[in-house]
């Protein structure tokens, strides 16, 4: 056998052991100094499969999420359409309150023959009472001596108007007025008040300027403390009644009172509502 053919089948037996012996492989390795060159590889190759592996995991999860992201928005067409539904239920509420106030407008405008006729009928017509029954409540209490109240002052006038919200508010026979008091030495007037229940009111003629509006709120909550340390308990109700306001000055003055637990009575509050009955 010649040499060339010796080192061929050498060559041939060497690649062999090469590619099936891994044990002769990295002795090879070792030898060329590649060994640790090779089991870098193979971690590395171990970190891909293992990356491989997790970036499948991730499709799955981003599946998963456009699954849960398509059920979302078919829920919030739902609720879209379950909305548009509510918003047509509003209008037409809306529509039915209107025609409601126009019927309560045309009663008002009748009511002093009405009134006459369930004076008149009275014992007969239990359900026309019933229906009139806040009407008979403001000539009951509100307005059981009309001649003083319309020849008084403003002051008497804002008292018999919130006698009348107290009977609204189930409170019979209650009697507002002018009181005086003294708390830590100090001697407090209070415009409208009532002990039973806790009524704290201030009236003011005029009321300008938004400083104007932000003091009486002050001093009307200032009486209130007093108050409450006094009798230990917290007013039913805390009242400003102004009788002239200016325009400008009138929704921060009603936003004042809103923030502050007050109820904002006006003198064309008051007309309004009397005018009304």
């Amino acid at each position: 056998m010649s040499t060339t053919s010796l080192s061929t089948d050498l060559r041939r037996e060497f690649i062999k052991l090469l590619e099936s012996d891994v044990e002769f492989r990295y002795a090879v390795a070792g030898y060329l100094g590649l060994s640790e060159i090779l089991r870098s590889i193979e971690r590395l190759w171990e970190e891909v499969r293992a990356l491989r592996e997790g970036q499948n995991k991730l499709w799955e999860e981003v599946r998963s999420l456009r699954e849960e992201v398509r059920k979302l928005w078919e829920n919030q067409n739902k609720l879209w359409e379950n909305q548009n539904r509510l918003w047509e239920e509003v209008k037409a509420l809306r529509e039915g309150q209107n025609k409601l106030w126009e019927e309560v407008k045309s009663l008002r405008e009748g009511q002093n023959k009405l009134w006459e006729e369930v004076k008149a009928l009275r014992e007969g017509q239990n359900k026309l009472w019933d229906a009139y029954i806040r009407l008979d409540r403001y000539v009951r209490s509100g307005f059981r001596d009309l001649r003083r109240v319309l020849g008084s002052t403003f002051e008497s006038f804002a008292a018999a108007f919130v006698e009348v919200m107290l009977e609204d508010m189930g409170y019979v026979g209650v009697e507002v007025g002018r009181r005086v008091l003294v708390v830590d030495n100090e001697v407090l007037e209070i415009n409208l008040f009532s002990e039973k229940p806790l009524v704290v009111g201030e009236l003011t003629m005029h009321i300008g300027t938004v400083e104007e509006a932000r003091r009486e709120v002050e001093k009307l909550l200032k009486r209130v403390r007093a108050v409450e340390k006094l009798y230990g308990v917290k007013p039913v109700l805390t009242i400003l009644c102004v009788a002239k306001v200016s325009p400008e000055v009138l929704t921060t003055l009603r936003t004042l009172t809103k923030e502050s637990g007050i109820k904002l009575i006006t003198k064309e509050d008051i007309e309004e509502e009397v005018g009304g009955i």
